[in-house]
This record gives C-alpha cells, sequence and structure tokens, in this order.
C-alpha cells in the first residue's frame, strides 16, 4: 500500500509583498494536505508489508532558489514531515520518503523557463545543463516505493541534474 503526496502550488513574491491569505493557502495546500493524507491514509498503510509514503518536496525546501519564502518553507516543512513519520512510523512498517525536485518541465515551470536569460541561469546553475523530465522524479518516486528499496526511509533524494552538490 502507497500514497504519494504530489500537490503543490505556489505565488512567487517578496516575503513583504504576501497577504495572510497567499501565504496561508500555499501552506495549507503543500503542507497541510500532506500531512492529512498521511494521517488518513496510516489506518491502510499499517495493514500491508511494504507500506510506504512518498512526499514530493522541492530543491526549494533545502536551498533558496528565488521562488518565495512561503514556498521554501512549505516545502522545508513537508522534508521534516518526512524525517518526523519515518522515525515515528517505522514501528507500524511505514517507511516514508521525499523526492526534491530541481526544475522539471511541466506546464508549471514552462513560463519560468519561456524566459532566455532565466533559463540561461537555471542551466549554468545545474551541471547536467538541462531541464529535468517528469518521467526522471516519476522514477525516483518508483523506486522508493519498490520492495527493493525496503530499507530506505526518512530520505530525501535529489532529482535535481546535481543542482545542489554545485559549488563555486
Amino acid at each position: 500500500s502507497l500514497l504519494v503526496n504530489n500537490v503543490g502550488m505556489n505565488t512567487p513574491k517578496p516575503t513583504l509583498d504576501y497577504t495572510v491569505g497567499e501565504y496561508r493557502r500555499i501552506i495549507e495546500t503543500n503542507v497541510y494536505s500532506a500531512f492529512e493524507m498521511c494521517r488518513l491514509a496510516h489506518p491502510q498503510l499499517v495493514q500491508h508489508a511494504n507500506a510506504g509514503i512518498v512526499n514530493v518536496g522541492s530543491v526549494s525546501g533545502l536551498v533558496s532558489v528565488r521562488t518565495g519564502s512561503a514556498y521554501g518553507m512549505s516545502k522545508a516543512a513537508l522534508h521534516q514531515l518526512t524525517r518526523n513519520l519515518a522515525t515515528e512510523w517505522a514501528e507500524d512498517g511505514i517507511r516514508v520518503n521525499a523526492v526534491a525536485p530541481w526544475y522539471i518541465r511541466t506546464q508549471r515551470s514552462e513560463p519560468a523557463l519561456a524566459d532566455p536569460d532565466y533559463l540561461d541561469e537555471v542551466l549554468e546553475r545545474t551541471p547536467m545543463k538541462r531541464i529535468g523530465e517528469p518521467e526522471e522524479v516519476a522514477a525516483a518516486i518508483a523506486f522508493l516505493c519498490l520492495p527493493a528499496a525496503a530499507y530506505i526511509s526518512g530520505e530525501c533524494i535529489a532529482v535535481d541534474g546535481g543542482f545542489l552538490r554545485y559549488g563555486f
């Protein structure tokens, strides 16, 4: 039995420009929904061998990537939820992991990547010099759901073309 928490949204803007409603919506969509889905799924997950949860976080939950503090804060909270549930629910036989994508070619990322100067900046900071594909994130999620990953819990796998490991 598996749960993949893949809901997310953002309204990028400077911190002082957010209304309470705007950042509340980001937190509720990105964090509260995953928290509640985990709680609701627990009774079913605990009944199955190799039960697992995969939360779709973001590199923005680990470093600042100019997507707005509310989004980064929400993804950091999702990563911390992953670590906490991994330890709390291990005795229930439930593994909890996360993935942290960088730019992935989706409808949501296309407007930002359509700006050639911004795209150049993104590619300059990505050692693999390309945008990721949705199938690459799906493959990481699928791996974390497989019995082959049965001894992996509390981890966050970056799907980022090396972005988080890039130095100066």
